[in-house]
């Protein structure tokens, strides 16, 4: 197998939410689309998974430091939300899977969890992620833990 990974650092957003993401979203979008339309035009998106994601979601609200309000509006980490968007390689196209609550929250339909995801990932690679693990501080350890399980429904039948 094969893996590249590219990513953009400019994502942290805490203040200038507005100027900062109009301009990351601008840095990626394009190339992002551009990706798949090339794997799709080549016959290889079938064959290869594209994730697109990051570390945590933001929460719904504006930010405060210390009881003050920010000069520039943006959002806090927020682990209870976040968004992963994936194509190709045996995900169905065109869906979206689980939504939060009316505020932004916390996963309100279908909560997924990082382990999920890494059980996920790993089977549209064709690896089980239960027989998959790694020897550390003297235990074998899993990246699913004993918490992961396959997201059956982002699946392409």
């Amino acid at each position: 197998m094969r893996f590249i990974q590219l990513y953009h650092r400019g994502w942290d957003h805490h203040g200038n939410l507005k100027k900062d993401m109009t301009t990351a979203s601008r840095l990626v979008d394009q190339g992002s689309a551009a990706q798949i339309k090339d794997l799709k035009q080549r016959g290889m998106l079938e064959d290869t998974l594209v994730v697109w994601g990051g570390e945590f979601g933001r929460t719904p609200m504006r930010e405060n430091r210390g009881g003050q309000e920010m000069k520039f509006v943006g959002r806090d980490h927020n682990p209870g939300a976040f968004t992963v968007w994936m194509a190709g390689g045996g995900v169905k196209p065109g869906i979206s899977y689980g939504a939060t609550d009316e505020l932004g929250w916390k996963a309100a339909e279908h909560p997924t969890y990082s382990y999920d995801f890494h059980a996920t990932a790993l089977h549209l690679l064709g690896i089980d992620h239960e027989r998959l693990s790694f020897y550390h501080n003297g235990i074998e350890r899993r990246l699913t833990d004993v918490h992961g399980e396959v997201v059956r429904g982002i699946l392409r039948s």
